[in-house]
């Protein structure tokens, strides 16, 4: 295995090696007489005897295929790395320091070696911060001797007869380890499908090249090319988010036998596991239980339990035995451990389906409980399915967001997490230490975030040291590859097997249900009064109007809550409802209300209402009347969904005031008060007065303020979308017009405030508006004012 050069030999080849040079290059290379970072690493390679690999894993793209087995070895040690993540520079010139690097990093020793070494040299100071450990084990070690006028001279490049010195002396302290046999092992990783299987916009009725698993499929075909060791999975969310999830449950129902189209999608494209996401509870139990049951790769989870035995509701971990090709071109087996977990807070978006059903652990104590016996059972590498968003550096028990928190769990390896629906490696919130972006690691551990509907795939690359009879990751790396920006990259064997569900669900979105006098959007509907939100607060009080007649209920006022779901959500400058005047198909009014929650209403009084509505507030920054700077009006921290607007009652929202609670619904501002000139009927509320609020599950069964002081709370069967159709059906014709139940107070007029949103609403702002349109914003929104 390993084959290690007496100095004479060394002498011999190094020897040969520079005769060789000089016989195969110019007269001017020769009086350089320098050395490339391709010829040296290569050496050192050959030096320490190690047997090569097949170089496939190196994506450099100036690496010839010759050198490529050298400079994987290298890599793979962590002796070297590339100078940029595409580049490798063989040719640059390689200088005395990096040389010495490079061979003070191949030498396992573990003894301290003081920089004071480095101070008897006139120019130590020129060796870089990073490297001065390196440097001052080689002086020590008599690898680097320096010269007579004591200087290092470590800027100078590195010539062959020094190249030659320096391995003889390496060679003299050089003992291999046990053994130098590595794996690569490569975790591929989807998120957040939502059904988007296709690359179509089923709201917008077109081909988008910004979604779909069908896009997502050549990035994993291509991966898996670059590194036959690869395992793939994906982190939930995948049967509800667009209408053919709809289709599926509610028009063409999933039968017994039946496949959904995500999972055969997942099927051919050979995912190994997955686990659950939040919505996957949206259809109820038996709903995913029938999807389930034809799945050929597992679901885990690890947090779900039944609630009358206490025992896990679904599989908690799987080993998977891996068959990989090591370093040495050899067959071996690599046990990986896989578990899953998903936010408790399903217990209340989807309390109607889960009530008394299950229970759900707190997602961080459900991995440190299962990550032992994975351990004990002989997993080699754990992976850990999160559905949760990044979170934060403190641990709540039951809290939502973990996935920080669970790169601390010790034998964690990787993780794919989701959920958020944003991208990581990428920009993350500064309170999180330990993070490297560079890397794509979190306190060490590799983490991806691959987006949302298919837009990225997440790449995890870990190098595995085989130790004794186990296997040791010794070296990781995380990336996020993004989807093409057109259709070139659409696989056509996964948009096949789902042709017809597509199709089917097309024709679905296409069926008329009425008219709209005018166009709808949702472009200004964080802003000011709008009818996007407008149409659905009507149809949710002609709904519950008609349900609770007879009830107990039927005295008293009902008052309906809808927030602008499409807004920009999550910086997608895209991500708006338009509806074109005219006709008005099922596709628009999925666009209206984007979400499978069924209608639901609760029993609050005037003084829960003024609560709800400070906390739907929340959505503005504090502006300084003061002040003449540009102050952005949008808290971008605070989600569009949470920003209720409430219909029934009229009032004012007071910016200039600080927000009574943060986006998560924790009082911060005990007397701040944005909310003023409350009034239902045309008078101030009666704070003792009861009301029904027609709202959706997810708030009903939600810890939003006012909502959670719920005196009553009942869930319907019926889709909010139903209600909407209904509503528009019977109607016929509608005008989408709102009716200003809400509006800041006078602004200050002064202050330079400003928004973002699409560059398309510049076209809709009506004549003699108090918004204006100023310029480009950021990511491709465009900038707005208003007063």
């Amino acid at each position: 295995m390993w084959k290690k050069l007496t100095a004479s030999a060394l002498m011999l080849s190094l020897a040969a090696a520079s005769i060789a040079h000089v016989e195969n290059t110019s007269a001017a290379a020769i009086d350089s007489n320098e050395v490339t970072r391709g010829e040296y690493v290569k050496k050192v390679i050959e030096t320490m005897g190690l047997e090569l690999g097949t170089g496939k894993i190196v994506k450099f793209e100036d690496v010839p295929d010759s050198l490529k087995p050298y400079i994987e070895k290298a890599i793979e040690l962590k002796l070297v790395s590339g100078k940029t993540e595409t580049q490798f520079a063989p040719d640059d010139k390689i200088t005395r320091e990096e040389a010495i690097v490079i061979v003070a990093n191949a030498l396992q020793k573990d003894s301290d070696y003081s920089e004071a070494v480095l101070n008897k040299f006139k120019d130590s100071k020129e060796i870089q911060k990073d490297n001065r450990d390196e440097v001052a084990k080689a002086v020590s070690l008599g690898i680097l001797k320096g010269y007579g006028d004591q200087t290092l001279k470590p800027t100078n490049v590195l010539s062959y007869r020094h190249m030659n010195t320096i391995l003889e002396r390496f060679l003299k302290e050089y003992s291999p380890v046990e053994a130098n046999t590595t794996v690569s092992l490569r975790i591929l990783g989807t998120s957040d499908i939502h059904t988007n299987i296709m690359n179509y916009d089923y709201y917008k009725d077109t081909e988008s090249n910004s979604l779909g698993l069908v896009k997502t499929a050549t990035l994993i075909k291509k991966a898996r090319e670059e590194n036959q060791n690869t395992l793939l999975f994906d982190n939930g969310d995948s049967i509800q988010g667009t209408p053919l999830g709809s289709y599926k449950q509610a028009v063409a129902v999933l039968k017994d036998g039946e496949e959904h189209p995500s999972i055969t999608a997942m099927e051919l494209l050979d995912y190994d596991g997955s686990t659950f996401g939040n919505h996957e509870f949206n259809y109820g139990l038996d709903y995913l239980d029938e999807v389930l049951d034809d799945a050929d790769f597992p679901y885990v989870n690890a947090n779900i339990k039944d609630a009358t035995t206490g025992e896990n509701l679904y599989t908690p971990y799987v080993l998977i035995d891996k068959e990989v090709v090591d370093s040495q071109g050899n067959k071996t087996t690599i046990k990986v451990g896989v578990t899953g977990i998903v936010p408790p807070q399903i217990l209340n978006w989807d309390k109607s389906h889960l009530e008394g059903k299950i229970v759900v652990d707190d997602s961080v104590q459900a991995v440190e409980k299962v990550v032992p016996v994975m351990e004990k059972e002989g997993a080699d590498v754990i992976v850990v399915l999160s559905h949760s968003g990044l979170g934060d550096t403190t641990h709540e028990v039951g809290e939502e967001d973990v996935t920080y928190l669970l790169t601390k769990v010790e034998g964690v390896d990787a993780i794919i997490t989701g959920h958020a629906h944003q991208v990581f490696p990428g920009q993350v919130d500064e309170s999180l230490t330990g993070v490297d972006l560079e890397q794509g690691t979190i306190n060490g551990v590799p983490v991806v975030m691959p987006g949302k509907y298919g837009s990225h795939l997440g790449v995890i690359d870990l190098t595995l040291e085989q130790k004794g009879e186990e296997w040791e990751v010794v070296n990781s790396k995380a990336e996020v590859r993004k989807i093409a920006e057109d259709a070139s990259d659409v696989d056509k064997e996964v948009a096949a097997v789902v042709k017809e569900a597509h199709e089917g669900t097309i024709e679905y979105v296409r069926q008329a249900v009425g008219n709209t006098t005018a166009d709808i959007h949702s472009y200004f509907s964080q802003v000011q009064d709008d009818p996007s939100i407008q149409i659905v607060t009507n149809a949710q009080t002609e709904y519950v109007k008609e349900k609770i007649k007879g009830t107990q209920f039927e005295n008293l006022p009902v008052l309906s809550a809808g927030a602008p779901f499409k807004a920009g959500t999550r910086s997608d400058p895209d991500y708006y409802t338009f509806v074109p005047k005219g006709e008005l198909a099922i596709k628009n009014v999925a666009d209206l209300y984007l979400y499978d929650n069924t209608v639901a209403i609760i029993k609050v009084t005037g003084a829960d209402v003024k609560e709800w509505l400070e906390m739907s507030a929340g959505q503005f920054n504090q502006i300084d009347p003061s002040k003449t700077e540009e102050q952005q009006l949008i808290n971008t921290e605070f989600r569009s969904y949470n920003y209720d607007v409430i219909d029934g009652v009229t009032y004012e929202i007071d910016v200039t005031q600080p927000a009574k609670y943060d986006a998560n619904g924790k009082l911060v501002n005990e007397k701040a008060e944005r909310i003023v000139n409350l009034q239902y009927d045309g008078k101030p509320i009666d704070l003792t007065q009861e009301f029904i609020v027609a709202t959706n599950n997810y708030r009903a069964n939600g810890t939003f303020p006012g909502v959670r002081n719920a005196s009553y709370v009942e869930i319907y069967p019926d889709e909010n979308r139903q209600a909407i159709i209904d509503y528009i059906i019977a109607n016929k014709t509608i005008d989408p017009t709102a009716d200003g139940n809400w509006k800041f107070s006078e602004l200050p007029k002064e202050a330079n405030i400003v928004f973002e949103t699409s560059k398309k609403a510049v076209d809709v702002i009506p004549q003699n508006s108090n918004i204006q349109y100023i310029g480009e914003g950021t990511d491709g929104f465009g900038k707005y004012s208003i007063k």
